[in-house]
């Protein structure tokens, strides 16, 4: 049984536990330690009554209050929305062309295309449209599909083989992986396509590119916008350049996918954000 004491010099009982001739005094907590202990409790207890807690079988106890910090955000971002109502209702109705030639809407869009690009875009797209490696650059004036207001416009509702019904859809055939071509025909494809764009190369491969790429390329590598089928003699790469790099998509090509932003971004925020994609150095 333990052998409990006052300690001599403190006057506090001790625990009745003993090591090695140490006694262990049984010191009541600090008030102030309790009193903040005590109030966490009722804070704790209270909070499960006003906010949203325990979770049940099929839901989760709402609280008194009914609200979330989801909530709360989702009511910030509709005053704001409100807010903005006096310029974004002066969007609607109207073609991203006259809102670029209407210079005040179009100051508008440029602030607030900034700031989505930023947002959504800059992280495939690098900085200023300055791209990334397997991403396009949209600060010149090589453009897949077109880049006028209204094609960018339709690349940012739908994307590039996202899936939504309006995507633009454009599939280069693996000509060497399925056997329509051999490896040595794509190598002497690759060096005529090396001279096309000024790099090199020779016309080994002509016939065999007017045989097989011409019908999207074009026959001097200029491409066809309408198909999705990019330039190929200006020494602009998407996937990597040079030699090896053509020679690979032949073989088995890759295929981006750019998301589409109708349903995730309002039809003016659309508008903004492809204005100002067409301001940055190569739009058409």
């Amino acid at each position: 049984m333990a052998n409990v004491e006052k300690d001599p010099v403190t006057g506090t009982n001790t625990t009745g536990h003993e090591w090695d001739g140490i006694k262990e005094l049984d010191t009541p907590l600090p008030k102030w330690w309790l009193t903040v202990f005590y109030a966490s409790i009722i804070w704790a207890i209270g909070y499960w009554v006003v906010y949203p807690s325990w979770p049940t079988l099929n839901d989760y106890a709402k609280g008194v209050w009914e609200t979330t910090n989801r909530l709360e955000h989702a009511q910030e971002m509709a005053a704001v929305a409100q807010s903005r109502e006096v310029w974004t209702s002066k969007f609607e109705g109207k073609e991203i062309s006259e809102v670029a030639a209407d210079s005040e809407l179009l100051n508008y869009a440029m602030a607030g295309g900034r700031v989505i690009f930023a947002d959504n875009c800059q992280p495939c797209h690098g900085s200023s449209g300055s791209g990334a490696p397997n991403y396009p650059v949209l600060a010149d004036d090589d453009w897949i599909w077109g880049g006028t207001l209204d094609d960018i416009q339709q690349t940012v509702l739908y994307g590039i083989r996202s899936g939504h019904d309006e995507a633009r859809v454009s599939d280069m055939p693996a000509l060497v992986a399925d056997e329509m071509i051999t490896a040595a025909d794509a190598d002497k494809i690759a060096d005529y396509v090396m001279k096309l764009g000024g790099q090199g190369g020779s016309d080994a491969g002509k016939d065999l590119f007017d045989e097989n790429c011409a019908a999207c390329h074009a026959e001097d590598g200029a491409g066809v916008q309408e198909l999705g089928a990019p330039r190929l003699n200006d020494g602009i790469w998407l996937y990597k350049a040079g030699k090896d790099g053509v020679v690979a998509q032949i073989t088995k090509p890759n295929h981006g996918v750019m998301p589409a932003w109708s349903g995730r971004l309002s039809e003016t925020e659309i508008k903004q954000v492809s204005i100002y994609v067409h301001s940055l150095g190569g739009g058409q």
